[in-house]
């Protein structure tokens, strides 16, 4: 494990390692929040920083390392982003019960910090094996995070999923209730039961 001190401010790892320790305190304040008001605020700050984050390993860092740091570990990093963007997206729907937002949010914690304990243990450290100049690449990602800052986030295919179900159904649980058969209260049941024995006559 390398210590983020010993690299300069504009390593492309220290970058990183900086974004990561930034929403685990974001997650770390959610859990502490006393007031739902608190918490939402927390959600739509971290969201912001997942996105811009995720955007520039992507398309800035990741194809930088690819070959080095093996296709494996690449290729499951994609597919925790691609996981990690479902959620985002669903937990940007508004306008619905926040029966299960707060859940969400957690679970969405709980797979990105797998995710982070994941990239510094090991695609961090392959990944600064690399001949390359990190601060150059470095460079490159800030001001690509600052561009996004500045004119905003682009729409990605899992919003444009999310938005194309209209947020139905994002909580499987939640839908499985509302198709539950409703109970039959007493008064149902006798004038059933009252059907049935006029039927057999």
């Amino acid at each position: 494990m390398f210590e983020r001190l010993l690299l300069p401010e504009n390593h492309a790892i220290a970058i990183l390692k900086k974004d990561h320790d930034t929403v685990k305190d974001l997650f770390d304040r959610f859990e502490k929040a006393d007031s739902a008001a608190a918490k939402q605020k927390i959600i739509a700050e971290a969201l912001t920083e997942l996105k811009i984050h995720a955007i520039i390993e992507e398309e800035i860092f990741y194809p930088a390392v690819r070959a080095h740091v093996g296709k494996d570990i690449m290729n499951e990093a994609d597919e925790e982003h691609h996981v990690a963007r479902v959620l985002i997206a669903e937990l940007d729907v508004t306008g619905r019960a926040n029966d299960h937002r707060d859940a969400k949010f957690t679970v969405l914690s709980e797979s990105v910090r797998h995710h982070i304990r994941e990239e510094e243990s090991d695609m961090l450290p392959k990944s600064k094996e690399v001949d390359l100049d990190f601060e150059a690449l470095g460079t490159r990602m800030l001001k690509r995070k600052a561009e996004l800052k500045a004119k905003g986030i682009p729409v990605d295919a899992e919003h444009k999923m999310v938005k194309a179900s209209n947020g139905r159904d994002d909580t499987p649980a939640r839908a499985a209730h509302r198709k539950a058969p409703k109970k039959r209260t007493a008064a149902r049941k006798s004038a059933v039961r009252t059907k049935r024995r006029v039927s057999a006559k």
